[in-house]
């Protein structure tokens, strides 16, 4: 499995999102500072950091009696990987699809489809 289609829980992503705004490795420490609007137990961010790093999506280095968490794999390349696959698992593959949804769904603004047009070229 690519790195960039690692299956990310709502809340692993949560963390992951902590650790991709960071220029370096993030400390333990950090992470449960920003995180602390959840009210997440240390016990459960300490879960969800181990599991991200079995599941290659982050490394740990030990530093003291902390660990410091450096993202494996890029927020764009994740989100391109998550984009592929809902255009594949509820459209079937087909982009058209999804543009018609989110046209039909109110999910575009003129603001949107300007911009789009713009960038396309329409």
């Amino acid at each position: 499995m690519a790195k960039e289609a690692i299956s990310i829980s709502d809340a692993e992503l949560e963390i992951m999102k902590v650790v991709w705004k960071q220029r370096a490795p993030v400390a333990t420490h950090s992470i449960i500072e920003a995180v602390a609007h959840k009210e997440w137990k240390r016990t459960t961010i300490s879960t969800l950091l181990t599991r991200l790093v079995e599941k290659g999506a982050l490394s740990a280095e030990k530093q003291g009696n902390s660990y410091a968490y450096t993202p494996l794999i890029t927020e764009k390349a994740y989100r391109k990987a998550q984009t592929k696959n809902l255009i594949q698992t509820l459209y079937n593959g087909s982009v058209r699809d999804l543009a018609v949804s989110l046209f039909e769904g109110g999910g575009l603004s003129e603001a949107d489809i300007d911009e789009l047009r713009k960038r396309f070229q329409l």
